[in-house]
């Protein structure tokens, strides 16, 4: 299986004559019977290879951090009888995130210069980059809790954790911008985005929390949906730029689409009370299924199912608790499954006609912008 993004390489190396790699496109098209665009591509595995070396890349990371936390052991070493030294036991744990999560980031880079650089494996490659930007986010953290100590964090409160994460989020973000120069993985665009979400998020609470009496829990789902809002923004960007979906631009606005997708609709549905645990009302219920058409709508507009996928479980529970306030105790959740399965397999089965009657209700400054439906741009 070859991607659109090895196939435009092939064109550009001479390997592959334009003309026949739009044909090669066509025809796949034509067996499939749905545009291009609605398969959403993007690489995961290429063969058992992938997912064999991500075995082993996991293993060898789980050892090379092992070994990092007891290097911050021995670097922190406190006396077991020493039952009054509860800070230097915290700096120890600190030491011993710091210096594991490092050696996992650094090793995680360098095998990226083989299975990324030169293999171009990707499953590995996603593992190998996750790694690297969580290694560093909680480097920076492990770092910032040993050199405070517990006492200095704990008079100042939680705004100063926040600071200690809005920093981290920070280097995080700096760290996949590197990764992305050198390595270009699609990946990498989300999780730099995921990391600068952290920062600003966190450097909102530092501030507020410290300048004000809001109480730093309150401001956090609203801020996680600016930032979903933000992100799902950036990634629209990126689609915009392809709109054919035959480059590696288009497997980055997949990723940044997955993170954004979660962010908008936890709190969401949060705000609705599908979340709270408890007997979901009527009122909220048909509030829940109302956003999740719209989602429904925003996703086929877009031909992205990331909305749809991510907004899922709540709609379950949602379904769940209908069928049981009306009676349906004992198949509720059959009841559920039937119903939600049944509109997912029809969706998909006709994800294309459906999408194409969508796309021709917006304006034609609209469609020009998204990907293609089979739909005429002029109004």
């Amino acid at each position: 299986m070859y991607s659109q993004d090895e196939i435009n390489s092939a064109v550009s190396a001479g390997v592959l004559a334009p003309e026949a790699a739009d044909k090669l496109r066509a025809h796949v098209v034509s067996i499939r019977e749905r545009p291009v665009t609605d398969e959403e591509h993007f690489r995961f595995v290429s063969s058992f290879n992938d997912i064999f070396v991500s075995i082993g890349v996991v293993i060898l990371l789980f050892a090379v951090a092992a070994i990092g936390q007891a290097i911050g052991t021995a670097a922190f070493a406190v006396d077991p009888n020493d039952f009054g030294g509860n800070s230097r036991f915290v700096r120890q744990e600190s030491a011993e995130i710091m210096f594991g999560a490092a050696l996992a980031a650094a090793t995680a880079w360098l095998l990226a210069e083989f299975f990324t650089r030169k293999r171009r494996m990707a499953l590995p490659s996603i593992i190998l980059l996750l790694a690297f930007v969580a290694g560093l986010l909680f480097t920076s953290l492990g770092l910032a809790a040993t050199i405070a100590g517990p006492d200095n964090i704990g008079s100042g409160s939680g705004y100063l954790i926040a600071a200690f994460a809005s920093g981290s989020g920070l280097i995080a973000a700096g760290g996949a911008w590197l990764h992305w120069r050198r390595f270009g993985v699609p990946i990498t665009i989300a999780a730099g985005a995921g990391a600068l979400a952290i920062f600003a998020i966190m450097l909102v609470v530092s501030v507020l929390a410290s300048a004000t009496s809001l109480n730093g829990d309150t401001l956090i789902l609203p801020l996680v949906f600016l930032s979903g809002m933000a992100i799902f923004m950036l990634a629209m960007r990126w689609d915009m730029s392809d709109r054919e979906r035959q480059t590696r631009r288009s497997d980055v606005a997949f990723w940044l689409h997955l993170l954004a997708a979660p962010m908008i609709a936890h709190p969401l549905f949060h705000w609705l009370g599908v979340t709270d645990g408890q007997d979901i009302g009527v009122g909220a219920a048909a509030g829940a299924l109302a956003v999740y058409v719209a989602m429904g709508l925003v996703a086929l507009a877009i031909d992205r199912r990331a909305l749809l996928v991510s907004a899922l479980a709540y709609v379950l529970v949602t379904l769940a608790s209908l069928f049981d306030r009306f009676g349906a105790v004992e198949l509720n959740v059959a009841l559920t499954a039937l119903v939600i399965g049944s509109a997912l397999l029809t969706l998909s089965a006709f994800w294309t006609p459906i999408r194409r009657v969508v796309v021709e209700q917006l304006p034609a400054t609209m469609r020009s912008r998204l990907p293609a439906a089979g739909v005429p741009l002029t109004a």
